[in-house]
């Protein structure tokens, strides 16, 4: 039975489309999505997003817009024109550009407007980073705020740590796209991210999609890796 909503998002950490094209020859639209972020789309650019919609992949365009309201609603707007799946802002940019971000999907006037989500707190940030940064809340009361912020502006979801999905469950309901980064399967290595969960964890904690990149891009068998995780997550399957 096909997966009709995959639940894995293939992290794309290459720096070339050369690089990112012989990746995808071994995965199929209908087994994950994908997100590009900043390195591979400063070096690579729009034409690779366009040609992987084109392949019939769901895209997340992981570019965390933060800029003054008029520049966030252009580059948006720029955004959804790609034909991506979804596409997130810094909710630390504030209401009035997250609101401008709102506004540039809904007269993008595309077939399919994207999902726009919003990020809190980077899952590389813990206590103390916060605290350099000024903010002298907990990271969970933080990521509150935040997402009630971005809600009450119309974002469908948040990008989030796994580790705070449970929290915002029973905080905002089931309706918010939750999109968690920082999940490790069993055994891998945690690298720069310090909120982490394995693939079970997170979505029993009321993730709705999971960001893996490095577990899955750089193993030895990518494809085996990500059907083993793929089947982990069958009670999950819509």
């Amino acid at each position: 039975m096909p997966n009709t909503d995959p639940k894995v998002i293939v992290a794309l950490d290459f720096s070339t489309s050369e690089q990112t094209l012989k990746f995808i020859e071994s995965v199929t639209p209908e087994i994950c999505r994908l997100k590009i972020g900043k390195e591979l789309f400063t070096s690579s650019g729009p034409d690779l997003v366009k040609q992987l919609v084109d392949m019939g992949f769901d895209i997340f365009l992981d570019l965390k817009f933060h800029d003054i309201p008029n520049t966030v609603n252009k580059a948006v707007a720029a955004a959804c024109q790609l034909g991506v799946w979804m596409l997130n802002v810094h909710a630390l940019g504030g209401r009035a550009m997250m609101q401008a971000a709102k506004e540039a999907v809904d007269s993008s006037n595309v077939v399919k407007p994207p999902k726009l989500i919003a990020v809190s707190v980077l899952t590389s940030t813990n206590q103390a980073g916060l605290h350099e940064l000024g903010i002298d809340k907990t990271v969970q009361q933080t990521v509150i705020d935040l997402t009630k912020m971005s809600l009450e502006c119309g974002l469908d979801g948040m990008v989030c740590s796994a580790n705070e999905a449970e929290m915002m469950r029973k905080q905002f309901g089931a309706s918010p796209i939750l999109v968690t980064p920082g999940i490790r399967p069993a055994g891998s290595a945690s690298n720069d991210q310090q909120r982490i969960m394995t693939p079970e964890m997170a979505m029993k904690s009321g993730s709705s999609y999971l960001v893996i990149g490095r577990p899955i891009t750089q193993h030895a068998h990518p494809l085996d890796e990500l059907n083993r995780i793929n089947a982990s997550l069958e009670v999950y399957r819509s």
